[in-house]
């Protein structure tokens, strides 16, 4: 049996620019949940858009958010307030990483061992 493997999701698209890849991240973080790996996901970039949508609960990808929401590290802090989604994300009780220089750690991530993957 190997071990279980360490991977940090990291989803960078908005569902407006191609939902595939975000539903594509999603459902790989699932997959990787459900076979009892070590997995955190993480919003960056415009992926914070897809965040704020995904959270409504009338999304369709709403519910795979659900089964990985304690899996969900946030979204960064400074991509939110540029894409004007805070109170949005907020609101949905996630965090707001802000842990270099106001934005999400990438480098942290790679720090604490994760390899990381990019949709």
């Amino acid at each position: 049996m190997s071990s279980p493997l360490k991977v940090a999701v990291v989803i960078y698209e908005p569902l407006s620019g191609d939902g595939s890849r975000v539903y594509r991240g999603l459902k790989t973080a699932l997959e990787l949940h459900e076979a009892g790996d070590d997995i955190v996901l993480l919003f960056d970039g415009s992926g914070v858009e897809s965040l704020a949508a995904i959270s409504d609960s009338k999304n369709p990808m709403h519910p795979i958010l659900e089964a990985l929401s304690d899996r969900v590290q946030g979204a960064c802090g400074f991509c939110a307030n540029s894409h004007k989604v805070t109170d949005a994300i907020k609101e949905h009780g996630w965090p707001l990483l802000t842990d270099y220089k106001g934005e999400a750690s990438v480098r942290k991530l790679l720090v604490d061992g994760y390899q990381v993957l990019n949709f």
